[in-house]
């Protein structure tokens, strides 16, 4: 097993590189961090370019156990504790690392989904985390994003996903309206979260539907609104005008649960 203690190795640089989001893009790679991550991404065989292992790590824990990793000799590598601090994204490390490669993007005129979820601009990293991990235990496979969006391989969203983010297409769409009207040719039904209707959730049929969910500030794009077959609300008993957005994707989410169980 190799091992660097120069923090200006080339693998250290490229792993620094991967915590900015155009370099994510240029190399189409993202970073992991944690035992429970690199299980999840061997789990579901992701595509792991390398592994990367602290010395202390390695002199405190059975290493056995990661035997049956399927990589060269080159591809896992153990570093000093002092190189692993610098790229390292976790306040308290356990001291495994792994870049791994991303899923490849399919295009939405391809996509023949049941359900589909498309967030329009949201920015909050928590909110994305936890709707890719709201969608996945709702087995939702594919996820359109605008390119405005939140970037859903930093390493906070990674980490919040808690594996979600391997079972998980995520689409970035360099124009979600036109991506929305291919899917609407297509024969889905687009809605979208609005205030300005007294339609519910509870009212629409979720098959063969896309769910638009919008900016925290100022929700759905009114592009997107325009070509919607349907608007619907969060109907709330309370003084509270709307809801966080992966608490509204979670209860539509979970609305076509109800509908597809019943």
């Amino acid at each position: 097993m190799q091992t660097i203690s120069s923090k200006d190795n080339n693998i250290i640089k490229h792993i620094k590189k991967l915590k900015e989001k155009k370099y994510r893009d240029e190399f189409n790679e993202f970073i992991i961090e944690g035992i429970k991550m690199l299980k999840e991404a061997l789990s579901e065989k992701a595509k792991i370019k390398k592994i990367i292992f602290s010395d202390s790590f390695i002199k405190n824990n059975n290493i056995e156990e990661f035997k049956y990793i399927d990589l060269s000799q080159d591809e896992v590598i153990c570093v000093t504790d002092s190189v692993f601090k610098i790229i390292t994204e976790v306040g308290t490390p356990q001291g495994v690392l792994a870049i791994i490669e991303k899923n490849e993007e399919k295009n939405p005129d391809t996509l023949n989904d049941e359900f589909l979820i498309a967030l329009d601009n949201l920015q909050d990293p928590g909110n994305l985390g936890t709707i890719l991990r709201t969608a996945d235990s709702a087995n939702i496979k594919n996820i359109l994003v605008t390119r405005g969006t939140a970037d859903c391989y930093s390493a906070k969203v990674v980490r919040s996903t808690m594996g979600a983010i391997f079972r998980i297409n995520v689409i970035e769409c360099e124009n979600l309206q036109k991506s929305l009207e291919i899917l609407k040719d297509k024969g889905y039904n687009i809605i979208v979260t609005a205030l300005d209707t007294k339609d519910t959730i509870y009212d629409v049929n979720y098959q063969k539907s896309v769910i638009v969910i919008g900016n925290e500030a100022n929700g759905v794009s009114r592009e997107v609104q325009d070509i919607a077959n349907k608007k619907v609300i969060i109907p709330m008993l309370g003084k509270t005008e709307s809801l966080n957005a992966s608490v509204a994707a979670g209860i539509i989410i979970y609305e076509y649960i109800r509908q597809k169980v019943n």
